[in-house]
């Protein structure tokens, strides 16, 4: 059985926390794991505990939103949902809200539904979103901050098969869109 033996923050990065789990492996050993939180953590019971974002899989017409935005992280535009971090104190119907006209022009028209936190990344992080459903309408504009690249458009489900085949997608991104694209969502 797996057992945890220290928690320690190791560095305290601008958006990212770093922290070093101690644990004893089902074998007896003693090993160490690095993990990063968006969020300040106290203890390994507050890894996970709350949620921080949220991710927008928006449909409007019979088509489904796409974001195509260049990421640091890779190094290269992604196709990708519309997504962002809940603000203190905001409720996540109004992240929805909000994160969909900034990043899109775009309001919501009916939120259809919104999932339970999953986890994000699980190998190396404790990030948990939501992820929500909605109905969208209004014409795009650019709201976006001078840090962000994105061009949000709206694809047919034949439009997005061939994008799946054929562009480097989120995986989030890529499940919803196969499953739009499937009729299945």
């Amino acid at each position: 059985m797996m057992e945890f033996l220290q928690f320690e923050k190791i560095k305290d990065g601008k958006y990212l926390k770093n922290y070093e789990i101690t644990y004893r492996n089902k074998t007896g050993k003693e090993k160490k794991y690095e993990i990063v939180s968006r969020r300040e953590l106290a203890s390994i019971e507050d890894v996970g505990a709350n949620p921080s974002g949220v991710s927008i899989v928006a449909t409007c017409r019979g088509k489904m939103l796409l974001l195509h935005e260049f990421r640091m992280g890779v190094n290269r535009s992604i196709y990708n949902l519309c997504a962002g971090m809940i603000e203190p104190d905001e409720t996540i119907e109004h992240c929805i809200a909000r994160e969909l006209y900034e990043e899109t022009g775009l309001r919501v028209k009916e939120i259809k539904k919104i999932l339970p936190p999953s986890f994000s990344a699980v190998a190396i992080s404790d990030t948990t979103t939501y992820i929500a459903f909605v109905e969208a309408e209004g014409e795009f504009s650019d709201h976006t901050s001078e840090n962000e690249q994105i061009e949000a458009g709206f694809y047919t489900p034949e439009e997005i098969l061939s994008l799946i085949e054929t562009e480097p997608f989120s995986s989030r991104a890529q499940l919803a869109a196969y499953f739009f694209a499937c009729g299945t969502l």
